[in-house]
């Protein structure tokens, strides 16, 4: 599918439909997350595509070089955990592939924490729903903050995961900046 932004056009090999169109290819919170953004506005609803993909090329590197999307274009969402007073702080930070969360940096301080570490896998897993390397930000507890790179939430469009390794989503920055739990964090990546 082509895309046209502002320098031209943009072609990724993958097929996309309205993520809704295919909900085999959506983890469950995922699905239900995007269903209720689009109760009340339709365009909300085709907002966001999904593409199944090879589960096989759903890290990063492999996944950019494939499907022809540019490392610029792709993000990663990663957990992070933090305790303070006894009390674990779950986050979800979302970045450019071309950059790194600043986990002990930028998210420490968002969370008020000592230490923030990358949440571990079982955690990350079971608390959120999603298969290991497609979590995404969609869909994720309503109580965890989700911080968006400001490169992120500036981007005309973006490919995270979709909740599971067999596909991929395509939205706007700007779509992910409205979900009700996100933030803009102007510097929370660091180059890689």
């Amino acid at each position: 599918m082509a895309f046209v932004r502002d320098d031209g056009p943009v072609s990724y090999a993958l097929t996309l439909v309205p993520a809704l169109d295919r909900p085999d290819l959506l983890a469950d919170p995922v699905r239900d997350a995007i269903a209720a953004l689009g109760t009340d506005n339709p365009t909300l609803r085709g907002a966001f595509q999904v593409a199944e993909i090879d589960p096989e090329l759903a890290d990063t590197a492999a996944f950019c070089e494939r499907y022809q999307v540019p490392m610029s274009e792709s993000a990663n969402c990663v957990l992070v955990a933090g305790k303070r007073a006894g009390e674990t702080r779950m986050a979800a930070a979302l970045v450019l592939a071309t950059s790194r969360a600043d986990v002990n940096g930028a998210l420490r301080r968002l969370l008020d924490v000592r230490k923030a570490s990358f949440a571990s896998r079982d955690v990350a897993t079971e608390e959120s729903g999603m298969e290991y390397g497609g979590i995404t930000p969609v869909g994720l507890p309503k109580d965890w903050p989700v911080y968006l790179d400001g490169a992120v939430a500036a981007a005309p469009r973006v490919v995270i995961g979709s909740g599971v390794r067999r596909s991929k989503l395509v939205v706007a920055g700007s779509m992910l900046a409205a979900l009700p739990t996100a933030t803009v964090v102007d510097d929370l990546a660091t180059p890689a």
